[in-house]
C-alpha cells in the first residue's frame, strides 16, 4: 500500500459536521428531484389530437325509424320522421353507454331511462342525452360533429 494510505486517519465528525452533511446531501437530492421534474414538464408533449368530425356515409343507407350506434363516437344517429338526429350514448348521469329498449334508451348501470327522442324519463340521471351537432351536405352525406 502507499505511504498516504497508511498516514491517513479516519477520524469521527462532530455532530454539527454530520448534520451539516446530511443537509447538503438532501438539497443536493432536492434539487436533482425539481430538475428532473423540471426537464419531464419542458419535454411534455401532448398526444395526437380528437377527431371531431365523423363522415357517417349517405343518408339512404339508413332506414326510416332506425337507431343506429355509432361506436367510434359513443353516440346514436336516429332517423326519425322529422329527419335525423345525433345523441350522445353516454349517460349525463355517471357516464355510462345507454342501450336502446323498447320505449327508447335505458342506462345499464343505474336503470336511468330516457324517451326514443333522449328526453330523461326516470333514474338518477337529471338530464336528456346531449344531442350532438349533425348536418347533411348538399350531396346526401351525413357529418357528425362533436365540438
Amino acid at each position: 500500500m502507499s505511504k498516504n494510505f497508511e498516514k491517513m486517519e479516519l477520524r469521527s465528525l462532530s455532530r454539527r459536521e454530520l448534520l451539516a452533511l446530511a443537509f447538503q446531501g438532501l438539497l443536493a437530492a432536492s434539487g436533482l428531484l425539481v430538475t428532473g421534474g423540471l426537464l419531464r414538464f419542458l419535454g411534455y408533449q401532448t398526444g395526437p389530437t380528437r377527431k371531431t368530425k365523423f363522415e357517417l356515409g349517405l343518408a339512404e343507407d339508413y332506414a326510416p325509424g332506425s337507431v343506429t350506434p355509432i361506436a367510434e363516437v359513443q353516440a346514436l344517429l336516429l332517423n326519425t320522421p322529422d329527419g335525423f338526429v345525433a345523441l350522445s350514448a353516454i349517460c349525463p348521469h355517471l357516464g355510462c353507454q345507454v342501450e336502446p329498449s323498447p320505449t327508447g334508451f335505458v342506462c345499464p348501470c343505474h336503470a336511468s331511462r330516457f324517451d326514443a327522442a333522449g328526453a330523461q324519463l326516470g333514474g338518477p340521471a337529471q338530464q336528456a342525452l346531449r344531442r350532438l351537432r349533425l348536418e347533411e351536405t348538399e350531396d346526401g352525406q351525413l357529418i357528425l360533429y362533436l365540438d
